[in-house]
């Protein structure tokens, strides 16, 4: 419905490419606004967002999260009305979703340096980029494990880091999980905004691999030690 009506009526109305864009994200956060709201209400799902409510007052921050289940970032949208993501090349192909990611302007990843150019560009404009560090969701009894995008997007655009912990119990819509495999008992899905994070290296071009592997070790450290006392 949004990319067969809501958003070619939005294109024919405002003619900046900007300013549609910007249009586009507020749509899908109010979108995905009610959806959650959806959800709770007809008892899907319980949802405690309470402690990230300071999210919706971010400008210009990198937003890092786990990633335990497959509705992460349509809550995390939810919350954020300037967000902006990064999504995988073949979702710009995908029938259903590449209307809502053209319009929105989301970030591609089909280009290392563009995205990186990308990513500096949309936080400077004040959006708030959510990124997952894992790249894919949790499986089953995995332990955390960082890939190293998110450390290196970190680094070389000197962000502002905002971290976020996601739970969801019992776990459900995880990785090679089919998503009509229903728990016994109602999910419930909590977010928690960590006032702290791991310190941020200079950008010193001579080390950034190096400091690159280490900020994404820090990282996954924090993230697993932060995770174990949130409950």
């Amino acid at each position: 419905m949004l990319s067969l009506i809501v958003f070619p009526v939005q294109r024919l109305l405002v003619r900046d490419k900007k300013v549609q864009k910007k249009i586009a994200r507020r749509t899908v956060h109010y979108t995905f606004k009610f959806f959650i709201g959806m959800m709770g209400f007809v008892g899907i799902f319980k949802f405690d967002t309470t402690k990230a409510q300071q999210l919706k007052s971010l400008n210009g921050h990198l937003i890092m999260a786990n990633h335990p289940s497959l509705i992460d970032v349509v809550v995390l949208i939810s919350l954020i009305p300037n967000a902006d993501c990064i999504v995988k090349t073949h979702l710009f192909k995908n029938v259903f979703l590449r209307g809502v990611v053209s319009n929105t302007g989301y970030i591609s990843n089909a280009d290392p340096q563009g995205l990186l150019d990308d990513c500096e560009a949309s936080l400077k404009a004040g959006n708030n980029l959510i990124i997952f560090p894992q790249g894919t969701r949790t499986k089953l009894d995995d332990k955390l494990q960082f890939q190293r995008g998110a450390a290196n997007i970190a680094i070389r655009c000197q962000a502002n880091i905002t971290s976020v912990m996601l739970k969801v119990i019992p776990s459900t819509l995880t990785k090679n999980v089919p998503w009509y495999r229903i728990p016994k008992t109602k999910a419930h899905f909590s977010a928690m905004v960590v006032d702290h994070s791991p310190t941020l290296p200079e950008n010193n071009v001579s080390q950034t691999s190096k400091d690159v592997r280490q900020y994404n070790r820090d990282l996954e450290n924090f993230f697993r030690e932060e995770l174990s006392k949130y409950e």
